[in-house]
């Protein structure tokens, strides 16, 4: 490996490090409590150097939800791209989420607290659904292959994505307040029928 490609390689292992870091604790304490030294603290870099990757707070922020909406897209791409029926295309999508609130709770702590709850942090480079562009497109062409298909009903995306959305966030909020009784995956099949049922084709 040339001494050039080291450098790169090294460049974007710390540059990973730091949005890591940052999804950790701005999931954790939010956007305003959390502040850049305290993350170049954390993972030993001056303020100075941290800078020379993310000029701000507000860029470091939407680069991580750049990051957690490409995860989730690629997942559900490969759900998109199968042949399932849209009954368990649906229950792959809800296992997804749920799954990634279990092993990545950070990514969906982030995505609620600070992404949704903090706008004005997004609206520069970030307007509307910009920085979750490869999540929400994946939504949509799930909906538009269910109704080409004569499945779900066809209706305004924002009244489905909202429907869809407002379950899935609703229970993991639920599951990260400790409120439900059950382990969060073992409500899999009942929010996903729910889900089916509310979209699909009378």
């Amino acid at each position: 490996m040339s001494s050039t490609t080291e450098r790169v390689d090294r460049k974007a292992k710390k540059r990973e490090k730091i949005v890591r870091t940052a999804l950790k604790l701005f999931a954790k304490q939010g956007f305003y409590t959390t502040t850049i030294p305290e993350i170049a603290g954390k993972i030993g870099m001056s303020v100075g150097n941290l800078y020379n990757y993310f000029s701000s707070k507000e860029i470091l922020a939407q680069e991580i939800i750049r990051e957690i909406s490409a995860y989730l897209g690629s997942r559900i791409r490969e759900v998109n791209d199968s042949d399932l029926h849209v009954r368990e295309k649906i229950r792959r999508i809800v296992s997804i989420y749920f799954e990634t609130a279990r092993n990545e709770p950070e990514m969906i702590d982030f995505f609620l607290r600070v992404y949704l709850s903090n706008r004005e942090v997004f609206h520069e480079g970030c307007e509307g659904m910009i920085c979750v562009n490869e999540f929400v497109t994946e939504i949509m062409i799930f909906f538009d292959d269910g109704v080409a298909n004569g499945e779900l009903k066809n209706q305004d995306f924002f009244s489905a994505f909202g429907l869809f959305m407002g379950y899935l966030g609703g229970m993991v909020f639920l599951n990260g307040e400790r409120i439900l009784p059950r382990r969060l995956e073992s409500y899999i099949d009942d929010i996903s029928e729910n889900i089916y049922n509310a979209l699909k084709v009378p």
